[in-house]
């Protein structure tokens, strides 16, 4: 390691040093991982378990109808799973424009046909059945426990289920679940999520095959009928979640992993690779010129991400030629250090998420993401079973280009696990959930801790900005306002936001310190959220 433990910003939270550790933006989450490993069980255990809870403890952001995608080191090389959902197999773009209009630009933000089929729970069997050690049914018990004994409401998930029931009180099962009162709950109210217990109980069962091959797919099939939805049980029964390669690109010796897409985490390793040929290290860390240009790099790369990313086959470009070295040498030197610039995509062609990591003393590493998408999904939630689901379908356009939606097709995805190396060998799980936050959040941690050196904990506490569109972004209140007025002097649109739960994203980092047996890992949690880093 080479950090330097002194942190500069002010937080509720120090690093965690742990041979076993399981980070999670809820504590009962991150302590079922954690039970996994007391029992023997492996990383891979830890973040299916936590995955689990975190449906019930953080409803807010995802649910047994999310999708997930995952990272993980087995001890010898890197693994992705993609378990983000496809379209249902009446939708069309006729489809779409008959219920709508003429005029609609996406499929709808809420409701039943913003659901596309739900991938995360084909995602946590097809984990444990590749790399697990425990029984699944064992992964669930901590979950299921929750789920019906219930647990009272931390302060930050509070905050955001009451500013969602206004939106959202009306939509199917939404009140029946999760306004058990006629409101949302208050902070240090029991909520009980006992549908969502006995759906929990099923997957357990079947390891998931209920979910889609048995009473849940039949429930969900009946309960979209009723509410105007096209999803039918013979979608569910057609998935199946993907295993990958993930996509890497070097920056100052170490190598940033990301899924490929459909995801957006390519628009990360774009931006690093813009930003390899700035000296970031001779800038100040929170001064003006390192944050410029940081916000200029994500720029370049979310110009070509928006224009370009889309489920692989229906992409006009590779991932290969938008990673290209030389082309983001070229898209580095649009980069003015005196003025904020508004970019479109280049020509690569020559010619309300959440988000966890685990890891155990045998070395094995995991980064996993799951998520409903905007808060609380399509606001849909199935009563027996308790399955909230999410609205990925929201994503799709309407319009003919890459990312126009089809039969079976993935949508455009936000949320992105990451994982770093060096020299082939593990050095970090991590992420940071919140939409197109995601990739800017993993740069702006990640460039903390290569050039400045400091600790995941202090990268993770310190002042972020996130990009909007045009010549827009927001800043955080803690930034320094001289930094601040700096980025206005040259000509960024800079809001000021309070709410750091979503527009600035949350994350968790596992940076492995050594030999897993011996040194173990130095950890951190982000103090945005209720989380919590548990280790032994």
């Amino acid at each position: 390691m080479h950090f330097n433990f002194n942190s500069p910003y002010p937080t509720a939270r120090l690093p965690v040093f742990a041979r076993n550790a399981v980070a999670t933006s809820h504590p009962l989450a991150a302590q079922a991982g954690l039970r996994m490993l007391w029992q023997g069980g492996n990383a891979v255990d830890a973040a299916v378990a936590a995955a689990a809870a975190m449906t019930i403890c953080e409803p807010v952001s995802n649910g047994l109808g999310s999708d997930a995608f995952a990272i993980v080191w087995d001890g010898q090389s890197l693994h992705g799973l993609n378990a983000s959902g496809r379209a249902p197999a009446a939708w069309t773009t006729d489809y779409f424009k008959g219920k709508y209009g003429a005029d609609a630009k996406t499929p709808p933000k809420r409701g039943f046909d913003s659901v596309t089929v739900p991938g995360a729970v084909a995602g946590w069997a097809a984990l444990s059945e590749r790399f697990g050690k425990l029984p699944f049914a064992d992964l669930m018990a901590p979950a299921i426990e929750i789920a019906e004994r219930g647990y009272l409401l931390p302060v930050v998930v509070q905050q955001k289920w009451a500013a969602a029931t206004p939106e959202l009180g009306g939509l199917p099962g939404f009140a029946q679940s999760f306004l058990p009162w006629g409101r949302a709950p208050k902070v240090g109210e029991l909520f009980q999520f006992t549908g969502a217990a006995r759906g929990l109980r099923a997957i357990a069962q079947t390891r998931g095959e209920a979910f889609y091959r048995g009473e849940i797919a039949q429930a969900l099939e009946r309960f979209s009928a009723q509410h105007g939805g096209s999803l039918k049980a013979s979608d569910l029964a057609a998935y199946q979640p993907e295993w990958v390669q993930p996509l890497g690109k070097n920056y100052r010796g170490y190598t940033l992993h990301e899924i490929p897409p459909n995801g957006q985490g390519i628009s990360a390793l774009m931006a690093l690779g813009i930003l390899e040929h700035f000296d970031l290290a001779s800038m100040p860390v929170d001064g003006v010129d390192s944050q410029h240009v940081q916000i200029e790099a994500m720029k370049l790369a979310f110009a070509d991400v928006y224009r370009y990313v889309a489920e692989p086959s229906s992409m006009q470009v590779t991932p290969a030629q938008m990673l290209d070295d030389g082309y983001l040498a070229r898209r580095a030197k649009l980069i003015d250090m005196k003025r904020a610039q508004d970019f479109g995509a280049g020509n690569p062609v020559k010619g309300g998420t959440i988000y966890l990591t685990a890891a155990d003393e045998s070395g094995m590493m995991v980064s996993f993401i799951q998520s409903n998408y905007l808060g609380f999904g399509s606001g849909c939630v199935e009563p027996q079973f308790g399955v909230s689901l999410q609205n990925r379908g929201h994503a799709f356009s309407l319009e003919a280009g890459p990312n126009q939606v089809a039969p079976g097709k993935r949508p455009f995805h936000t949320i992105i696990p990451a994982f770093l190396t060096k020299d082939g060998q593990p050095v970090m799980s991590f992420g940071v959930m919140g939409a197109n936050m995601q990739p800017q959040g993993h740069m702006q941690t990640l460039v903390r801790m290569v050039d400045y050196a400091q600790h995941p904990q202090a990268a993770c506490d310190a002042p972020r900005w996130r990009y909007n569109a045009g010549l827009e972004i927001n800043v955080e209140q803690q930034m320094d306002p001289v930094t601040v007025q700096g980025l206005a002097a040259r000509g960024h649109q800079v809001g000021v936001i309070n709410d750091n739960y979503q527009d600035f994203g949350a994350g968790q980092f596992i940076w492995r310190a050594g030999d897993p047996k011996v040194e173990g890992y130095v950890c951190a949690s982000d103090s945005r959220r209720d989380g919590l880093v548990a280790g032994f």
